[in-house]
C-alpha cells in the first residue's frame, strides 16, 4: 500500500474487506509494505503520512479483530529534502473458528550438535548453563537423561501471540494455557542425532510431514557425523531447511566463519544448489522468512548461542514472520476428502484406554465418529470408534486436513494396532497392497543391486523390510542408476498410494523414489470385522 491517510468510509470499508480477504488466504497472517506503490516502486512517506497510515491500518485491525506489528522500518533516498521511510507491518489474528497457525519443524543435526538444548531455550524461556540444563525438560526415557542422546522423537511447542510475542513454558504456564494464548504455534520435532537412531530419524521425517526441518550444526566441530545424511534427507523428502550454526560461545569468531564457509560450500554444490543467506540482524531475519517460503532454494544460517542467549532473538523473529507453505485453498480442498488418519505412536493410558497419536491427512474427523482401522497382518479392516480427540494436549472437538493429533479409542483391544496403520471412513474402500512398484533412485551402495536383496522401505508412516522382486530392464543397478522396481512386503499389507515418495535403506545402501503401481488386494474379499475381545465376529 502506498499511504492509508485519512480514507473515505467507502475506502475504509473496501480496505478492510480486503485485509481481511489477505488473512484469510494467508491462514490469519498478513505482511503490508507501507510506503510502497502497487509496481513496487519504493517511494516512501514522511514522518506525519507515515503516522496517520499506520493509525488507519490499526483501525482497520480492530475492525476485523486482528493485531498488528510493525516488523521494521527503513530509509529510502528519494529526491525530497524531508527523511522517506518505509514500514513493514504484519497483521495477525486468531481465525474465527479458533484453529491456530500449526507450523511443524524437523529439527534435524549430528549427535551433540545442540539441538535439544536449542528446544530446551526456546520452549522453556531460559538460557543453558553449558552443561545441559536446558534439555533435561525434553527427554523421554532415563537412559537419555543418563548419555544425554535422544533416542526417541519428542514434540515440543513454540507459540507466538497475535502481537508477535514468544508463548512458552518460562511463566511455568501449561500446554494448555500456551494453546489458548497463542495465535500461531510452532510444534518442534526432536529427532535423534546419533547413528544408531537413524531409522527413528527417518520416521520422524516421513511420517510426522514437518513443514520445515531446521538444520542445527556445531560451530566448533563443523559439519560431521551425520549433518550430510540428515542434509541428503531433508532434500531427498523436498523439505525446505534453515540451519542454525550452534555453540558459537565456544569459539572464536573465525572457527564460527570457517563453519559458515564451508556449509556455504556444500549449500552451492550442484546436488544442492542452494543459495546461503547469512542472517546478522532483524532486517535479515525478517526477508529471510518472507523469501525462504517463496523460493525453496534458499537457505536461511543463523549463528546463535544457547548459553550467551547470543543472536536467539533473530531465530525468533524468524519463526515468528515464517508463513505456513499450503494457502487456506488448499486445505479446504483436502478437507473435502474422506478423512484419513495415520497412525504414527499407539499409547494405553490409564482410566481412558487406548490412545493413537498421528497426523490427519485428508477430510474431517470429529468426536464419536466411526472409522475403520487397518490393514492387519492378514489384510483385514477393523470397526472403532473416535471417543475423544487431542491437540498439543488439549482437547478439541474437530480436527482438520494437516493437523497432528492424539485420538483415545477407549477399551479397542491395543494388541491389533500397529504404527503404519491408517483409519479411515469406512465409505473409502481402501487399496491394500504387499507386492508395489516404484521409480528409485539408488543413492549409495556397496557392490550391486539386485533381485532378491532385502531392505527397509519407509513410505509415509509406513515402515516394513520389503524384498525385491524385480528390476525392469536391467538385472543389476549400481550407485546413482535410477530404475522402476518390483517390492514385495515381507510381513503384512501396507496401505499405500500412487505417488508417495519412498526411501530405503539397508546398513550402507540408501534410496529413494516414488512409489508408481500398486498390487490392490480388494478389501471386499477381506471383509470389515468388528473387534469385540477376543473372540472376533464377522459380518
Amino acid at each position: 500500500q502506498l499511504k492509508l491517510v485519512n480514507p473515505s468510509q467507502y475506502r475504509f470499508e473496501h480496505l478492510v474487506t480486503q485485509m481481511k480477504w489477505r488473512l484469510q488466504e494467508g491462514r490469519g497472517e498478513a505482511v503490508y509494505q507501507i510506503g510502497v506503490e502497487d509496481n513496487g516502486l519504493l517511494v516512501g512517506l514522511s514522518e506525519e503520512e507515515m503516522r496517520a497510515s499506520l493509525k488507519t491500518l490499526r483501525r482497520m485491525a480492530e475492525k476485523v479483530g486482528a493485531d498488528i506489528t510493525v516488523l521494521r522500518e527503513r530509509e529510502v533516498d528519494y529526491d525530497s529534502d524531508v527523511p522517506r521511510k518505509i514500514t513493514e507491518v504484519l497483521v495477525r489474528k486468531v481465525p474465527d473458528n479458533q484453529q491456530f497457525l500449526d507450523l511443524r519443524v524437523a529439527v534435524l543435526g549430528n549427535v551433540d550438535s545442540g539441538k535439544s538444548t536449542l528446544l530446551g531455550v526456546l520452549t522453556q524461556g531460559e538460557l543453558d548453563n553449558g552443561r545441559g540444563r536446558a534439555r533435561l525438560n525434553l527427554f523421554r526415557h532415563l537412559h537419555e537423561i543418563q548419555s544425554g542422546r535422544t533416542s526417541s522423537i519428542s514434540f515440543e511447542i513454540l507459540g507466538f501471540n497475535s502481537k508477535g510475542e514468544v508463548v512458552n513454558y518460562s511463566d511455568s504456564r501449561t500446554a494448555e494455557e500456551i494453546c489458548e494464548s497463542s495465535s500461531k504455534m510452532i510444534t518442534f520435532i526432536d529427532l535423534a542425532g546419533h547413528h544408531k537412531y537413524l531409522k527413528t530419524t527417518i520416521f520422524g521425517l516421513t511420517s510426522y510431514c514437518p513443514d520445515f526441518a531446521m538444520l542445527v550444526v556445531s560451530a566448533n566441530t563443523g559439519i560431521a557425523g551425520t549433518t550430510r545424511e540428515h542434509l541428503g534427507l531433508a532434500m531427498a523428502l523436498k523439505v525446505p531447511f534453515f540451519i542454525v550454526i550452534s555453540k558459537v560461545d565456544l569459539c572464536s569468531k573465525a572457527t564460527v566463519e570457517r563453519t559458515v564457509k564451508q556449509l556455504e560450500r556444500i549449500l552451492k554444490q550442484p546436488g544442492c544448489n542452494k543459495l546461503p543467506l547469512l542472517v546478522n540482524s532483524d532486517d535479515d531475519a525478517v526477508t529471510a522468512a518472507q523469501q525462504f517460503a517463496q523460493s525453496p532454494n534458499i537457505t536461511p544460517i543463523f549463528t546463535l548461542s544457547s548459553v550467551s542467549g547470543e543472536n536467539l532473538d533473530l531465530l525468533k523473529v524468524f519463526l515468528n514472520i515464517l508463513p505456513p507453505l499450503t494457502n487456506s485453498k488448499e486445505q479446504e480442498e483436502l478437507m473435502q476428502q474422506l478423512t484419513e488418519f495415520q497412525v504414527d505412536e499407539i499409547y494405553t493410558v490409564p482410566e481412558v484406554g487406548t490412545v493413537v497419536g498421528g497426523t490427519l491427512s485428508s477430510g474431517i474427523c470429529r468426536e464419536g465418529e466411526n472409522l475403520v482401522v487397518g490393514p492387519t497382518d492378514d489384510g483385514k479392516f477393523l470397526r472403532l470408534k473416535v471417543c475423544s480427540i487431542q491437540r498439543n494436549r488439549s482437547a478439541c472437538r474437530v480436527l482438520r486436513a494437516g493437523q497432528a493429533a492424539t485420538l483415545a479409542l477407549g477399551p479397542f483391544d491395543r494388541s491389533l494396532l500397529r504404527k503404519g496403520m491408517v483409519m479411515v471412513s469406512p465409505e473409502m474402500n481402501p487399496t491394500i497392497c504387499s507386492v508395489f512398484e516404484a521409480e528409485i533412485v539408488l543413492l549409495f551402495h556397496a557392490t550391486t543391486f539386485r533381485k532378491g536383496f532385502q531392505v527397509t522401505v519407509h513410505v509415509g508412516n509406513v515402515r516394513q523390510t520389503a524384498i525385491v522382486e524385480k528390476i525392469h530392464g536391467k538385472d543389476k543397478l549400481r550407485t546413482g542408476e535410477k530404475a522402476v522396481v518390483c517390492f514385495r512386503f515381507i510381513k503384512h499389507p501396507e496401505y499405500l498410494k500412487i505417488g508417495a515418495k519412498l526411501l530405503f535403506r539397508e546398513g550402507v545402501t540408501k534410496g529413494i523414489g516414488h512409489v508408481t503401481d500398486l498390487q490392490a488386494i480388494t478389501t471386499k474379499e477381506n471383509g470389515l470385522e468388528e473387534s469385540l475381545g477376543p473372540g472376533h465376529l464377522s459380518f
